[in-house]
């Protein structure tokens, strides 16, 4: 028979879904995949509700739901001093992933090159194939996660189209810095590239920092495609809304890929997310200051029972080497153990990288329930003892 396309033919299931798998089958705490245990804000909820009794529930416009474009608009002039045009500039799509692929699609031709900070997220390196292009990979390795430079540098060249910035960064926890940024932005506008933001978890950063967004840097009004998820900033994953922000000349052929792709996302959680990105100045700091308790407690606990933890500065995941544990088994098998005889599921971090990858660290998920992370803490310590 013919061949299939090569890209997706014989590609792995996605770890997340073989560890939440495993977790089940042993009953383990889930502290791999990553979304929270809680449901988002109640009065968030109740409008989705309500406009799907009252309100319209046929197609809404392609390019989403006026009052959801107005609210991302709105929330970039609020957050980020940015002045964007709703009409032009803003696009909602079914989930930051959907928006990912839209961009690689629009903007990528065979042959162009991309630069990739890893570790990453497993749907990049797939879809940025799909597309033609071709990944120019740049490592941060933990505990640290510093971004070398040089080695960022050497990854942009004459066929570089775009680089991809995860920020804040998943699975490292990583807020990159001003330096980095300014840096980043540099190279983009020297080799006439794209920057595509892949900044979903912009309203979770800890320890009184400010998501900066690549945007509002020097030279990349024009340049960059901000990604922003719903899912992440009210807790509400499973409604998959999330929305493109960039000059006209770019989001115009995004959104054709979107046309094709999903054509438009359910309207009642488009207009309860519009409701709920005008909630006050304390939502926001509430998300952000109880995900940073929740982290505190989490490190702590996995320090105590003799995980190194790694720095957390954003998201809500936090990698813990195992190599002080001296179990002489890398992070897969690690993993594998824990969820069996443990009952705590984490994730290897090595399914984050292309090749080569570090083998001693994992990747856990703290935004659930206090009692769910003592409980596996708890797990832990007897396992380990």
């Amino acid at each position: 028979m013919k061949s299939t396309n090569a890209v997706y033919t014989g590609l792995p299931m996605t770890i997340f879904e073989v560890m939440s798998r495993l977790a089940f089958e042993h009953k383990a705490i889930n502290l791999g995949q990553g979304f929270p245990d809680v449901d988002g804000p109640a009065d968030v909820k109740k409008f989705a509700a309500r406009e799907i009794v009252a309100g319209q529930n046929q197609y809404p416009p392609m390019m989403g739901a006026p009052e959801l474009r107005q609210a991302v608009a709105a929330a970039a002039r609020r957050f980020y001093g940015l002045d964007i045009d709703w009409q032009r500039e803003v696009l909602i799509t079914s989930g930051a992933t959907e928006a990912l692929s839209d961009c690689f699609a629009a903007l990528i031709e065979p042959g162009d090159e991309v630069v990739v900070i890893e570790p990453l997220y497993d749907c990049y390196l797939p879809v940025i194939r799909r597309a033609g292009g071709i990944p120019r990979l740049v490592r941060l390795t933990p505990p640290d996660w510093r971004l070398d430079p040089a080695a960022l540098t050497a990854a942009f060249g004459p066929k570089t189209k775009a680089i991809l910035v995860n920020n804040p960064m998943n699975p490292a926890g990583r807020v990159f810095s001003a330096g980095d940024l300014a840096l980043i932005a540099e190279l983009v506008v020297k080799h006439d590239a794209y920057a595509i933001a892949d900044e979903v978890y912009e309203h979770i950063v800890f320890d009184g920092r400010h998501h900066t967004p690549l945007m509002t840097l020097p030279g990349m009004r024009e340049r960059t495609v901000s990604i922003g998820s719903a899912g992440k900033t009210f807790s509400l994953t499973g409604w998959k809304v999330g929305y493109v922000t960039a000059a006209p000349h770019l989001l115009e052929p995004i959104t054709k890929a979107h046309q094709f792709t999903t054509f438009t996302t359910a309207p009642n959680f488009q207009r309860a997310v519009a409701y709920g990105l005008a909630k006050d100045d304390a939502y926001y700091a509430g998300l952000a200051g109880d995900l940073e308790t929740k982290r505190d407690r989490f490190a702590a606990g996995l320090a105590r029972i003799g995980f190194g933890v790694a720095p957390c500065q954003g998201t809500y995941f936090i990698t813990a080497d195992t190599a002080p544990l001296r179990r002489n088994i890398d992070d897969v098998e690690f993993s594998r153990r824990m969820t069996v005889e443990a009952g705590v599921t984490p994730v290897p971090l090595s399914a984050f990288y292309e090749s080569d990858p570090p083998r001693t660290f994992v990747r856990f998920c703290f935004s659930k329930k206090d009692e769910i992370l003592d409980a596996a803490l708890d797990r832990l310590g007897k396992w380990l003892a």
